[in-house]
């Protein structure tokens, strides 16, 4: 089963710093395979014969690797589901555009909650919410509504590491299992 892990806050400034080299070695040590790593940011394709826990790998990078992260697990089909069509017209930068991907149902439904300010546009699907930042990511004060109601149930990327991470979990997927 070909996985997608994210972790909420890696390497921004100087908190939770944590070797992408040093991510790969511990998921192989858990029996990950096909281990790819995207960014310097918490991003992570990976297979496994059964699914991985989130609360067991977060506890695994805190033990080895000293560093206490949130971390959300889908499968590559979830993940395709969240990098199909977001329905925002206006959506021309894929870097103003944030997605919300979150552990559940209920931390998805909080973001519906968000009012969007000005240009900004809010789109809630039952895989992910995507916000579009018109004046950017950094001064969107929705953006920084959904970071807080969310807390460790969820985590954003901007749609060009979406697109990215999907292409990367669909690469080879067919001799994957």
């Amino acid at each position: 089963m070909r996985c997608i892990a994210l972790w909420r806050g890696i390497n921004v400034g100087r908190a939770k710093r944590l070797a992408m080299a040093d991510l790969t070695t511990l998921l192989t040590e858990l029996g990950a395979t096909q281990v790819r790593t995207l960014l310097n940011s918490g991003n992570a394709v990976f297979d496994v014969k059964r699914r991985l826990g989130a609360a067991t790998l977060r506890r695994a990078v805190a033990e080895r690797l000293g560093v206490d992260a949130a971390v959300i697990i889908k499968t590559a089909d979830e993940w395709a589901a969240i990098a199909a069509a977001h329905g925002i017209a206006e959506a021309d930068d894929p870097s103003r555009l944030l997605v919300i991907i979150t552990s559940d149902a209920a931390a998805l439904r909080a973001a519906a909650g968000v009012e969007p300010q000005g240009e900004e546009r809010l789109v809630v699907t039952p895989h992910a919410a995507y916000l579009w930042c018109a004046h950017g990511i950094l001064a969107s004060r929705a953006g920084q509504q959904l970071l807080q109601r969310l807390g460790d149930h969820g985590t954003t990327r901007n749609w060009a590491t979406v697109q990215k991470l999907h292409v990367l979990a669909q690469a080879g997927k067919g001799n994957s299992g």
